[in-house]
């Protein structure tokens, strides 16, 4: 089974490029879902967070405040560090084993959905990578209306992640998630048919 690694900025169409790899027969592993995961009451993820943030990230009913540690994890460089030294070792190892579980189910190709997948060290699970990124201002747009928030609070997440260069310069692959959909699942199908055809023709 080839990994296909799908990372790239915020808001710039990352969840729909997944979605359209689902549609072409890929097994697709979430990171942000399996972080949700690691933020599950009581789990021992959760409570070393609270240690570091503050222990009202945890609400009454046993639920972590989401926006309260995202609001704090990306207030300046070191809490966000701090937010992945926490939370990364844990996802990469679910997500070895979701990996797992599609190869043994005869998986042709899986994709790994993850915005820091450089900072987890996720993209040495990954036989190619894709960056999607797109426009400032499209991704601003995105953000705000996805997350409900306001343009200061999405500036600071976007202003959290590295430049479109970044992305750029460590992918094998990279679209551009400004374009209209239909150009967007263009690009994404012939990635997936190139993709797959080298694998073959290597025999992984």
């Amino acid at each position: 089974m080839i990994v296909i690694g799908l990372t790239g900025q915020t808001g710039a169409g990352k969840t729909t490029v997944a979605q359209m790899l689902g549609k072409l027969g890929c097994g697709i592993v979430n990171a942000d879902a399996v972080a949700r995961e690691a933020l599950a009451p009581g789990s021992e993820c959760l409570s070393r967070l609270a240690e570091r943030f503050g222990k009202d990230i945890i609400l009454e009913n046993g639920e972590a405040d989401r926006k309260l540690i995202a609001s704090r994890a990306f207030a300046d460089s070191g809490s966000t560090r701090a937010l992945g030294e926490i939370t990364h070792p844990w996802i990469i190892r679910r997500t070895e084993e979701y990996l797992s579980e599609l190869r043994n189910n005869n998986y042709e190709a899986a994709v790994f959905d993850a915005p820091q997948l450089f900072e987890s060290g996720g993209d040495r699970l990954c036989d190619v990578i894709i960056a999607v990124t797109a426009p400032e201002k499209t991704r601003l747009d995105r953000i705000m209306q996805r997350d409900g928030i306001g343009e200061s609070a999405a500036r600071l997440r976007m202003s959290a992640q590295h430049g479109e260069d970044f992305f750029r310069s460590r992918a094998d692959f990279v679209i551009n998630g400004g374009m209209p959909r239909r150009d967007v699942r263009a690009a994404a199908a012939e990635i997936y048919k190139r993709v797959i055809k080298k694998d073959q023709a290597t025999g992984g």
